[in-house]
């Protein structure tokens, strides 16, 4: 039997289209996982003494015992946001090195088979940057009180290049590092505003 040109060609072109979405669908389920992970896990390793309040942010009083100013403490921020997306970074591209094992059967197209067959193994090799940022928070707490609450938020983007297409997307994960109530009237700038700057971004790496 003689097999046409042009059915050959449809065939090709099915799986083609159904390997290359497959693939690109379980790469990205599988990353955005392992990011979320690497990160959680940089996270709690540069914490793992706690961090104090007092340590990152100043507070200083006028005579009336009203706070006159805030001040963050940048050395120790940019430590903390330089050592922990360095840790998340290296973290990421130490488990997405393993690839990823997917069923035969998630190729045919057909949902009912995606769990059958042998599975076939892809190595992945995303190029990923990680953002590490500082943020704040004021929220009433009573008469004359004010709730400071600071946050770390990490951000891995990620790149991911597949046949004839390349997928970017990021992944993020907030954490409260340490709060404290304020006593006293807290000027409006402060409020309205955020005590930290830009945050540190590490360059991509594959």
């Amino acid at each position: 039997m003689i097999v046409s040109p042009a059915l050959l060609l449809a065939l090709a072109f099915f799986v083609h289209r159904n390997v290359t979405g497959v693939l690109r669908s379980v790469a990205e389920a599988h990353l955005r996982a392992v990011a979320m992970d690497a990160m959680n896990e940089a996270i709690f390793s540069a914490l793992a003494d706690g961090v104090r309040y007092d340590s990152l942010v100043t507070v200083t009083r006028n005579g009336a015992g009203d706070i006159d100013s805030l001040t963050s403490n940048s050395f120790e921020i940019n430590r903390i946001a330089r050592e922990t997306a360095y840790s998340a970074q290296a973290r990421l591209k130490a488990k997405s090195a393993g690839g990823v094992d997917i069923p035969l059967g998630a190729f045919s197209g057909v949902e009912a088979w995606a769990g059958f067959g042998p599975e076939v193994h892809f190595k992945l090799i995303p190029v990923s940057s990680v953002t590490c940022r500082f943020a704040s928070s004021f929220q009433a707490a009573g008469v004359n009180q004010t709730r400071h609450a600071v946050y770390l938020t990490l951000r891995s983007n990620i790149s991911v290049v597949t046949a004839g297409k390349t997928n970017r997307f990021a992944v993020d994960t907030q954490l409260l590092l340490c709060e404290s109530v304020l006593l006293g009237r807290v000027p409006s700038v402060y409020l309205q505003g955020d005590l930290f700057g830009n945050g540190v971004t590490l360059p991509p790496q594959g």
